[in-house]
């Protein structure tokens, strides 16, 4: 048994294949953690917070799922807006109805690259989420057929848009905006949280510290808010 056993050792060390232990040691990987993210491709912030969360899923075991919601669905019968607002939801319609139809054509997988060829557009490049030509390129980014820009002005998917707003803010409820976060706990149940709103968006490990952060206090049987008022604009870097 001795003899055999010091045996392997050259072997090893000539390169041989390893023993199956060593194998399934060396292939076991994590399974990443399922992250769903309501946006509004229009709203700044929660433009601010997907590319936070692009920079966590380079370094935490995590995965986003995109999904839509509407500021505008969330506001529509709130009288108490100021007009320029109500001006910004009634053409914040157009971008998040292009991505509902998207998905309905063409599946989930096709959130997450047009998010990123449209919230580059609307948000670092300032063009704004009004212009047709903005979507039309944003969707020829994606691999999306421009004729998807139609549907800025369609209602053939509010039907699905409302069920997925429904979906996302129902965990968090109304008084709340864009995006939400949801995230499965350790103990099975699940966190869901809205924001964080933060600017500019971390990067490395100091996006995985607020994420790390962002769970612990979310987590907290009891916990709701943590806030102070915002003294700076969206930084898009």
């Amino acid at each position: 048994m001795g003899t055999a056993a010091r045996a392997l050792r050259p072997g090893k060390q000539r390169g041989t294949a390893p023993c199956p232990e060593e194998r399934n040691v060396t292939e076991t990987t994590t399974t990443p953690t399922p992250v769903d993210f309501w946006f509004d491709p229009a709203c700044p912030w929660a433009w601010m917070t997907s590319r936070w969360m692009l920079e966590v899923e380079k370094v935490r075991p995590v995965e986003v799922r995109w999904h839509v919601m509407s500021l505008a669905v969330l506001n529509e019968n709130r009288d108490e807006l100021p007009e320029q607002y109500r001006e910004f939801l009634t053409t914040a319609w157009g971008p998040v109805r292009v991505c509902i139809a998207a998905e309905q054509k063409y599946g989930s997988k096709v959130l997450g690259p047009l998010y990123t060829a449209l919230g580059t557009r609307i948000h670092n490049q300032g063009l704004g989420h009004k212009d047709h030509d903005v979507i039309v390129a944003a969707l020829e980014e994606a691999g999306l057929p421009a004729e998807l820009a139609d549907f800025a002005r369609s209602d053939a998917y509010d039907a699905e848009l409302r069920a997925s707003h429904q979906e996302g803010i129902s965990k968090v409820g109304q008084d709340v905006g864009t995006p939400v976060i949801a995230v499965p706990g350790a103990d099975g149940e699940q966190i869901a949280f809205f924001g964080p709103v933060v600017t500019p968006a971390p990067k490395g490990e100091a996006a995985a510290r607020l994420w790390d952060g962002t769970l612990l206090v979310a987590s907290t049987p009891g916990f709701y808010e943590i806030k102070r008022t915002r003294d700076q604009g969206p930084v898009f870097d």
